[in-house]
């Protein structure tokens, strides 16, 4: 194994006994891969036994429980501080890599990010085969990032946010970045956002590697009202830390009050649902800042309501779904 190219694969992981043995034998399965980097953050059920238990005795898996849950943001500033690999890639608990997902990745040059393809798919086991993309590559600017993090009414959700690039960890340690431990929301949007703005290199292929799971109960699809706090919290931070230029500001603070609008709504909802109607409206009157994001937030959820009622239930997901187009390789 080339030690310039070895990739630690960092995972995660809370009461994800179900799922994590697929995505630890999926990383182990790349012989790129020296280190899997197991965080138990807190688990109630038998995470890390089952993780102990997904190990193929090559003496590449660690496994770290933390008594008491600090969120993923914390567990993988407690994995990149327990590896030694040179590079680094998330895996979410829940997930698993397609085989021979690094190879195309590495093959590029002149990264400090690369990212891949997503696929989405409805099961982790019994998958189909992903398409076969050309790993045609690109360059993403901030400007570019913070455009495809911002979510468009009637759009399904396609964040470039979502996307699981390979880091180099010199860059990394070169300007002290690491994972915003505030944030359980956000958290990989505010590292490759921060990392851009002090330069990285951030390139993306078509080539698609990182299968995601869909489920209704998965941990990332999951936030509190405080969350969405946080998240504005960390924009405003940088907005004020930062000498950015104005395009770039414009963007950020366009983001800010995308994920502000989305606070205000949840805040006036938690409100009318713990303290009723009357104590909701006194919380809107006291921030008159905010009426125009509940009342559009209420008319696009109670249209998208009709719409539901109206529409015919759809199949639970089966195949793959992509995040990015790509181009086939049988249509070079």
């Amino acid at each position: 194994m080339n030690d310039a190219a070895r990739v630690c694969v960092i995972i995660a992981a809370k009461n994800a006994a179900s799922t994590i043995d697929v995505a630890i034998r999926s990383a182990l399965k790349e012989p790129v891969v020296g280190e899997v980097v197991v965080i138990d953050d807190g688990s109630s059920d038998d995470t890390a036994g089952v993780a102990r238990r997904a190990d193929d005795g090559s003496g590449r898996l660690q496994i770290i429980s933390l008594a008491e849950n600090r969120g993923p943001a914390a567990a993988r500033n407690r994995a990149i501080e327990a590896s030694r690999s040179p590079l680094i890639a998330i895996l979410d608990a829940d997930d698993f890599f397609f085989p021979g997902r690094f190879t195309p990745m590495l093959a590029e040059s002149g990264w400090d990010f690369i990212a891949d393809n997503i696929a989405f798919t409805g099961k982790a086991t019994d998958v189909d085969e992903p398409v076969h993309f050309q790993p045609r590559a690109r360059a993403i600017s901030t400007v570019e990032f913070l455009e495809g993090n911002i979510s468009k009414p009637g759009v399904r959700r396609g964040e470039i946010g979502f996307l699981k690039p390979v880091m180099r960890r010199d860059f990394l340690d070169e300007h002290g970045i690491r994972y915003n431990e505030s944030l359980r929301l956000g958290e990989d949007y505010d590292l490759y956002l921060r990392a851009l703005i002090k330069g990285a290199r951030y390139k993306v292929i078509e080539h698609c590697g990182y299968g995601a799971v869909v489920r209704a109960d998965s941990l990332s699809g999951q936030h509190r009202t405080e969350d969405l706090y946080r998240l504005c919290e960390a924009d405003r931070a940088i907005l004020q830390g930062t000498d950015l230029p104005p395009d770039i500001a414009a963007l950020l603070r366009r983001h800010e009050r995308h994920i502000r609008d989305r606070y205000a709504l949840r805040a006036f909802l938690d409100t009318k649902k713990q303290q009723g109607a009357g104590a909701a409206i006194v919380h809107l009157l006291q921030r008159p800042g905010a009426f125009s994001a509940v009342a559009g937030g209420i008319f696009r959820d109670k249209t998208q309501a009709m719409r539901r009622a109206r529409a015919v239930e759809p199949a639970p997901l089966t195949g793959l779904r992509y995040l990015l187009p790509g181009v086939p390789v049988s249509q070079k």
